[in-house]
Formats: C-alpha cells, sequence, structure tokens
C-alpha cells in the first residue's frame, strides 16, 4: 500500500491558515490525478484544492474546519486501482422500471393493512436526546426535550424539530407561512471583507461626494462603431472602459486621490492600478487592471472580461486581486440608483456607478430627456480634500459628456483604433 499525504497548499503570501469550505467527495470515494476534491477558503479568495495523484481518499478534516497551510487534509492510497465499470448496475436499471411498477401495484394493496397495524418505532439511547444544536434551541426558548417528537435517526431530535417545536413559542398569532430560519457560517473571505469594512468605518474620515452624467455622447459612439469594435478588437464596446479612462484621466491630474496613507506618511502613485468590482458566486471580488493609464479602450474591454471570466469560474488568483489604487464599482447593474460606496483598503477613494434613468434635464434653455447617471465618490478625507474630491469628479464628469474631446482625442475612430 503507497499512501500520499496531502497538505494545503498556501495560496498566497502572508497566508497561514484556510478554512475547508466544502469537500467536493467522499470519504472513501476513487479520484483522478488534478480532480478537484475541495473548496478552501482563505481570508482573500476561495480556491479549488485539486488531488496529486489518483486512488481512494481519506478526508482527515471536515467542512468548517480551519487548518493550517502545511497541514495534512487527506490520505490518497495511490496503490489501490480504479472501481470497475457500473455497466451491469446500468443494465439493472434498465429493467427498473417494470419491476416499480410490482412494487407500487404491491405497496398500495398493503398500504391500508400498515395504518392498521403500525408498530412503534424501536427505542434507544439516542431516542428524545436532542442534537447539541437542538439543545441550544430548546434551552434557548425553554422547551423541554421531552415535549418534542424525533425525526432522527433512533428518534434522536434534530435542529429542524427543534426549530419546528419553537414555533409556537415564538408568538401566540402564528399562521399557515412557515416561519424556520437557518444559521450558516460566514465564509473566511466573507469574515475578512466584514472585518475590514468596519476598520473603514472606524479608521478613516470616509466622506461622500456626488455628481451627475449624460450618457448621450457614450449611447452615441457605442451603437455606431459596436459592430466595427467587436469585428476589430474581438470584444464588445462596454460603459466600463469609458468610465476606466475618465477615470485614469482625472487620477493624473489629481494625484492625491491616486495615494494612500500609511501611519503619518502619504504614498503617491505614478500608476494607476485600477480594482474592478466583479460579482461571483462567492460573492464580490475586486481584480486589478495593473497600468491602467497606458490602456487602448479595447486593452480595458478584454482585460476586464477576462478577469471577470475568472471570477466567475472561481479562477482568479490572490495576486490579481491585490494592489489596486483606486476602485470603480458599478451597483447600476443590480438597479440601484445612488450609494454612498465604501473605500476599498488601503485605498482612499472609490467612484460608485449607478444605473441610466432617461430624465428630463435643462440644456441650453431648453427642457431635453437625456440618458443619466448619478455617480457617487467616497474618500478619505485625511489626505483628500474637497477641493480634490470635488475637481476629481468633476474631471470624470467631463470626460463622460463629452468622450470625443477629453478621452478620444478629437478623433472617434482612430481613438477607438478602428
Amino acid at each position: 500500500m503507497s499512501i500520499l499525504e496531502m497538505k494545503v497548499p498556501s495560496p498566497g503570501e502572508s497566508i497561514t491558515e484556510v478554512e475547508i469550505a466544502s469537500w467536493l467527495v467522499k470519504d472513501g470515494d476513487y479520484v483522478e490525478k488534478d480532480q478537484p476534491i475541495a473548496e478552501v477558503d482563505s481570508d482573500k479568495a476561495t480556491l479549488e484544492l485539486p488531488a496529486e495523484q489518483s486512488g481512494i481518499i481519506t478526508l482527515k478534516a471536515e467542512e468548517g474546519d480551519v487548518v493550517e497551510v502545511g497541514q495534512v487534509v487527506c490520505l490518497i492510497d495511490t496503490s489501490a486501482s480504479k472501481p470497475e465499470g457500473t455497466s451491469e448496475a446500468k443494465t439493472e436499471n434498465a429493467e427498473a422500471p417494470k419491476a416499480e411498477e410490482k412494487v407500487v401495484e404491491k405497496a398500495a394493496i398493503v398500504k391500508e393493512d400498515i395504518k392498521k397495524e403500525e408498530k412503534p418505532a424501536p427505542t434507544s439511547y439516542a431516542t428524545g436526546t436532542p442534537s447539541p444544536a437542538a439543545k441550544k434551541i430548546l434551552d434557548e426558548k425553554g422547551i423541554e426535550a421531552s415535549q418534542v417528537s424525533g425525526s432522527g435517526v433512533s428518534g434522536r431530535i434534530t435542529k429542524d424539530d427543534a426549530n419546528k417545536a419553537a414555533v409556537p413559542a415564538m408568538g401566540a398569532n402564528v399562521s399557515g407561512g412557515s416561519r424556520a430560519s437557518s444559521t450558516t457560517k460566514l465564509s473566511v473571505l466573507r469574515r475578512k471583507i466584514a472585518a475590514r469594512l468596519v476598520t473603514v468605518k472606524n479608521e478613516t474620515a470616509m466622506l461622500t461626494t456626488f455628481n451627475e452624467v449624460d450618457m448621450s455622447e457614450i449611447f452615441r459612439i457605442r451603437k455606431q462603431y459596436k459592430d466595427e469594435f467587436a469585428q476589430k478588437h474581438g470584444v464588445g464596446l462596454g460603459f466600463m472602459s469609458f468610465f476606466t479612462k475618465a477615470v485614469t484621466r482625472a487620477l493624473q491630474m489629481y494625484p492625491d486621490v491616486n495615494a494612500s496613507i500609511d501611519g503619518d506618511y502619504k504614498i503617491n502613485y505614478d500608476f494607476c492600478d485600477i480594482s474592478v468590482a466583479v460579482s461571483g458566486p462567492k460573492g464580490l471580488m475586486v481584480p486589478v487592471l495593473r497600468n491602467a493609464e497606458t490602456m487602448s479602450f479595447s486593452g480595458v474591454e478584454k482585460n476586464i472580461k477576462s478577469l471577470a471570466e475568472k471570477v466567475r469560474d472561481g479562477k482568479i488568483t490572490v495576486d490579481e486581486m491585490t494592489g489596486g489604487t483606486f476602485t470603480v464599482t458599478n451597483g447600476g447593474v443590480f438597479g440601484s440608483m445612488l450609494s454612498t460606496p465604501i473605500i476599498n483598503p488601503p485605498q482612499s477613494a472609490i467612484l460608485g456607478m449607478h444605473n441610466i434613468i432617461q430624465r428630463p434635464v435643462a440644456v441650453d434653455g431648453q427642457v431635453v430627456i437625456r440618458p443619466m447617471m448619478y455617480v457617487a465618490m467616497s474618500y478619505d478625507h485625511r489626505i483628500i480634500d474637497g477641493k480634490e474630491s470635488v475637481g476629481f469628479l468633476v474631471a470624470v464628469k467631463e470626460g463622460i459628456d463629452n468622450p470625443v474631446e477629453f478621452l478620444l482625442d478629437g478623433d472617434e475612430r482612430k481613438g477607438l483604433e478602428l
């Protein structure tokens, strides 16, 4: 017998422990080399753990366990042979419908007899004994275990039994609707995000300033060039490239917005690494566009598409989400009209985009209907003053209201590389 010990690999620098989010295989399963066997949560990302060799697996950690990097979490018996196919089982299953029909007929005949002569379930030490989770619920609600009927193995009282028994104790006016609840442990990533956001609220002088932008010109440009742009560059022309270019221009005009604070020191960056908030299966991630100030419109779109696909497929790496200098988040895709985005530390500012609404606005003394968007910029007032924050947002507005002049150098086709 040859046993391979699988240890937790390091998911990134400074990470010393991870949490087993879920096992993708069962104890005793045969696994193939490189097959994903578990999902592990670190404080920065959720990663898949692949099998290092083929063989029979023995799990050494439970879901929810916090394990150190380098700790053994499972064993793989590499000398075990792969189980034979299930062709015989498939043949037997093919006959199952006919056999099942007979079973159903037989069950219908004896159903009434079973009801008439129902025997009590055998009792054991577990009968009427609540599980630890169920006991906690019963104790909190002041309900005796003897008053609850257990539906678990050998009559054990489960958490679900306790929740159902607790419903009447929560109030006399109980309707026929469900009042069940469930408790789920937050992932390491979500707990880390929560801690960081609370830190931001407590340790920064966060303030938000607002403005609105007219999306008419961007709508016109996208409509006029979207097909040619997609054919030339192999990617769609979206809103994010316009906002990214507007942001990098504004950051170069107001360098204090593109800075962070470290104790008594301010750190200014000559580059614009733009973090773009992307919603994925594991929550909101912020992959980074490195040196976005040097990217063309097609370069921005291609990089955002690539990073967004990695987030949604769970393949984004820690390095790809680390080191941004400014963040752009778009709550408009979910229908948000206005919000105060929270700073992504150690950055000092974040721009929030919102939904686009056709609204009446005054233009040259006339009321016209235009596609308008509210934008919000939250910033750390410790290093960014009102003048810089308002000036920055006005510069972003200039770029969006008049993209041909400020973002495309006066030539639409040349600016879009068409």
